[in-house]
């Protein structure tokens, strides 16, 4: 970015203890500047000269004057030290597959810098100076997608990182794909030479899964939210039995989330003419409907649980060895992406679960022996198939998810000569949890799309509750009714990726 387009950007200080999950999207998506507080640097200073005094003692320390995993045996000679940190970027740069998206990499990037401010790490400020500058000047590191078993760190992806500060690798700067050492040169910045420990501070973390686990979270958020309207809708277009929700029925079952769900889909259908109650026009709904505060709910709370992890994980120092304030530095295992491994695959399910119910929804929608409807919400059934196919399309992503949620952290094969013999596969994990979302927006945008059909048939909109209108206004603008069969395979597509950017709350 030019300085001018840094002007009036929110400024985020990475001060290692409060960053969040929204700071960290305002960054990704380009909204906001980093920097480092004083009272941070003070701290990396101080790192740093512990470190220092260790090699000037004669400590052997590994990472520092020793190889790496199996070799971690090795000493190095003092004058190779540097020499050690620059051969670890180039050995460990070995990723593969799609690169990364950009916010995804601004993310990674942020998360890195907020752990090294902590000031447990051992990196000169100089260095932690340029990858700052890097995220404000949008120099974007080149970051292949996949490579990553989650433990020793994400190496491969912070490695296609931090070989970029040293004027290697290749890297994104204003819409090109450049030399890593050339786009630093357009940025008007300079590359570092590494020194003590400081190539393994820059790729011994658990950013690649935490910085795909933030982004996936934050959507996951967005597609929870719009499951729950498009629940509203179904509702409306159905007319759902709300007695189900009642709030002193979900009292005797006091998970909160259920209440949450339950209530804000209360609010949203405020004022509707197309909801009844038990009795009215029958007695139950469909699980898929009278179940929506339980399972929705279930899935509030795995998200809850996530967040939960993410936010501790986010200002974590997760490299190896830590350099303690006591002047010692040890070994252990804080690289190890277990606790995140486990929250991603728990996402996974959870998300699914959105999507799942939705689906079957949606076939309510479609099918006429079940909502008494035109089938298929077709305006001439028979000569037009409606909306037939797309929940074909619902099924197959549903589907998809299902293979997806099985757990990735309940694999491991062991690397580094059986050095390091537990892996936890934390970044498939949260890899597959953001094609689950994506999948999800897609299917609950189906259901939406299915709703509004269903409500034009029935000519209802003035019955709609105002939250459900407005909303419903909203979906039209993407996916206006159909009056006769007309590929909508964009216009779904729209919708998800609307559904997955926007938050319904707003």
């Amino acid at each position: 970015m030019s300085k001018s387009e840094l002007v009036g950007l929110k400024l985020i200080e990475l001060d290692g203890l409060t960053l969040d999950r929204h700071k960290v999207e305002n960054v990704s998506k380009g909204n906001a500047m980093v920097a480092i507080p004083e009272k941070s640097l003070v701290r990396v200073r101080a790192s740093r000269s512990r470190i220092e005094k260790q090699i000037n003692d004669g400590k052997v320390v590994y990472g520092v004057n020793t190889g790496f995993g199996k070799l971690s045996d090795i000493e190095i000679d003092r004058d190779d030290i540097g020499k050690l940190q620059l051969n670890l970027l180039r050995a460990d740069a070995v990723g593969v597959g799609d690169p990364l998206p950009t916010p995804v990499v601004r993310a990674m990037m942020t998360l890195r810098a907020n752990s090294l401010a902590k000031g447990f790490s051992g990196i000169r400020e100089e260095t932690l100076k340029l990858l700052i500058d890097m995220i404000n000047e949008g120099v974007h590191p080149v970051v292949p997608s996949k490579g990553s078993v989650g433990a020793s760190g994400d190496l491969a992806p912070l490695a296609h990182i931090a070989i970029v500060l040293v004027g290697e690798g290749k890297a994104e700067y204003k819409g090109q794909i450049l030399p890593g050492g050339e786009a630093l040169k357009r940025a008007g910045l300079r590359p570092v030479v590494l020194e003590a420990k400081e190539g393994l501070a820059l790729i011994n973390g658990t950013q690649c899964m935490s910085g795909v686990g933030v982004i996936a979270l934050n959507e996951a958020e967005r597609v929870g939210l719009a499951a729950d309207m498009a629940a509203c809708l179904t509702m409306e277009a159905l007319k759902g039995i709300i007695s189900a929700f009642d709030s002193e029925l979900l009292a005797v079952r006091p998970h909160p989330e259920l209440e949450f769900v339950a209530s804000r889909m209360r609010k949203w259908l405020e004022g509707s003419k197309r909801i009844t109650h038990q009795g009215e026009i029958r007695v139950q709904d469909s699980y898929s409907i009278r179940c929506i505060p339980q399972v929705h709910g279930a899935s509030w709370q795995a998200f809850n649980y996530v967040d939960e992890r993410l936010l501790v994980e986010m200002n974590s120092a997760t490299d190896n060895p830590i350099v303690l304030e006591s002047g010692e530095v040890i070994s252990g295992g804080h690289f190890h992406g277990q606790p995140i491994a486990l929250s991603m695959d728990f996402l996974k399910v959870a998300a699914a679960e959105w999507a799942n119910i939705s689906e079957r929804r949606t076939e309510r929608l479609v099918n006429p022996q079940l909502s008494g409807l035109s089938p298929f919400l077709a305006v001439d059934p028979g000569l037009e198939c409606g909306l037939m196919v797309a929940q074909y399309a619902a099924a197959s992503l549903v589907s998809e998810n299902k293979v997806l949620a099985h757990p990735a952290s309940v694999d491991s094969i062991p690397t580094s000569a059986n050095q390091e013999d537990h892996v936890s596969m934390g970044t498939i994990a949260s890899r597959q949890a953001r094609e689950i979302i994506h999948n999800s927006a897609r299917v609950i945008a189906i259901e939406m799309i299915c709703a509004s059909q269903a409500i034009y048939l029935e000519k209802a909109e003035k019955e709609l509750a105002p939250a459900t209108r407005g909303y419903l206004e909203k979906i039209r603008e993407i996916c206006p009714p159909l009056e006769g069969d007309r590929a909508i395979s964009d216009e779904m597509e729209e919708l998800a990726q609307y559904i997955l950017r926007e938050n319904v709350l707003n």
